[in-house]
C-alpha cells in the first residue's frame, strides 16, 4: 500500500509542488535577513552548514570519486565563484535593495540565459519557438527592472537591486552549463557536496573581510536558527526533493517547478513580509513564465530538461 502511494499521481505532484515551495523559500528568507545578516556571512554559513547535513550521505561518494574531484578542482572553484558567490552573496546583496517577488520572477529567466549562453559559448542550436520564449521572457523582465515605467527605459535607469538578481540568474546560468559538462557526471549528493566545499572555499576569504570591515555574522538563536533554515529548506530539500521528483514525473516534467515557484515567492512575501502585488508583477508574471516556458520546455517525446537541481534565488 505504501509503495502504491508513493508511485501515485498525487505524490507526484505533491513532491512537484514541495519543490517549488522550496525554491521559493530563498528569495523570501534571503530577503526577511538582509537587514539581519550580512550576505557575504549568509552564504558563507548557508552552505557550510548545509555540506555539514549531507555529508554522512555523500561522504562515501567523495572518497570513491576522490582523483576525478581533485582533478578537477579548478572547475569547482569556478563553479563557487559562479554558484556561492555571485549567485548567492551578490544575490543577497540584491534582496537588501529589492522584493523578493521581484527577485524570484527575475530569477525564473536563468535558464533562459543558459540556453543563449550555451549558443554563443557551445554553438548549440537554438529553435523559432526558444526565440520567440526568449523575447518574451526578457520583454517581462523590463517590465520588472523599470516598474512598468516606459521613461524608465528611456532613460536606462533600472532599479539597482534588481540588476543584482539579473546577474545572479546570468551567472546561475554559466553555473549550469559548467555542471553540465562535469565528465563523468557525479552522485546527486557527491556533486552537491563537492559544490558546497568549493563554493565555501571560494567565500572564506570574502567572509573574512566581511567581518573584520563591514560587520560580522550576529549569531544568536534568531540568526543560526535562520540561516539553518535557509541552508535545509533552500538548499539540501531543495535538492532531495527536486531529484525524487524526477524520479517519479521525469526531468522534463519536474524542471517547471521553477516556472511555479515565483507564485510561493509571490505569497510568502505577502504573508511574512508584507509586500503586495503590483501592477508590474502581474505584467511580469504574464510575460516571464510563459515566454521561459516556451524556451526551455523539451519538445514532445523529449525528455531533456534545462533546468538544475535549483538554488539561487
Amino acid at each position: 500500500m505504501l509503495s502504491a502511494l508513493r508511485a501515485s499521481p498525487f505524490a507526484a505532484y505533491g513532491l512537484y509542488l514541495f519543490g517549488s515551495a522550496l525554491f521559493a523559500s530563498n528569495p523570501v528568507l534571503g530577503r526577511a535577513l538582509a537587514n539581519l545578516v550580512p550576505p557575504v556571512g549568509l552564504t558563507f554559513w548557508r552552505w557550510g552548514i548545509a555540506f555539514l547535513m549531507v555529508l554522512p550521505l555523500a561522504l562515501p561518494g567523495l572518497l570513491t570519486h576522490r582523483r576525478q574531484l581533485l582533478k578537477d578542482w579548478r572547475r569547482y572553484i569556478l563553479l563557487g565563484v559562479f554558484g556561492q558567490g555571485i549567485s548567492g552573496a551578490v544575490v543577497y546583496y540584491g534582496l537588501a535593495h529589492t522584493g523578493a517577488t521581484n527577485a524570484s520572477l527575475i530569477y525564473a529567466t536563468s535558464p533562459v540565459f543558459t540556453l543563449i549562453i550555451a549558443a554563443v559559448w557551445l554553438g548549440e542550436t537554438i529553435r523559432m519557438r526558444q526565440i520567440a520564449g526568449i523575447l518574451v521572457a526578457m520583454a517581462g523582465v523590463l517590465v520588472i527592472l523599470t516598474r512598468g515605467d516606459t521613461d524608465a527605459l528611456l532613460r536606462l535607469s533600472f532599479h539597482f537591486g534588481d540588476l543584482l538578481i539579473l546577474a545572479g540568474a546570468v551567472s546561475w546560468a554559466f553555473f549550469t552549463i559548467l555542471l553540465r559538462q562535469t565528465n563523468p557526471p557525479l552522485p546527486a549528493m557527491t556533486s552537491f557536496a563537492a559544490n558546497a566545499l568549493g563554493g565555501l572555499l571560494v567565500m572564506a576569504p570574502f567572509y573574512a573581510w566581511e567581518t573584520v570591515a563591514v560587520r560580522p555574522v550576529p549569531f544568536n538563536a534568531t540568526t543560526i536558527l535562520s540561516i539553518a533554515a535557509v541552508a535545509l529548506f533552500a538548499s539540501v530539500l531543495a535538492i532531495i526533493v527536486y531529484q525524487k521528483t524526477i524520479a517519479m514525473m521525469g526531468a522534463a516534467q519536474a524542471s517547471t517547478a521553477l516556472y511555479v515557484s515565483p507564485f510561493w515567492a509571490a505569497l510568502g512575501s505577502w504573508l511574512l513580509l508584507g509586500e503586495g502585488l503590483e501592477l508590474f508583477h502581474l505584467a511580469g508574471v504574464a510575460l516571464v513564465l510563459p515566454g521561459v516556458a516556451l524556451a526551455t520546455l523539451p519538445s514532445r517525446g523529449t525528455a531533456k530538461a534545462t533546468i538544475p537541481a535549483a538554488d539561487g534565488a
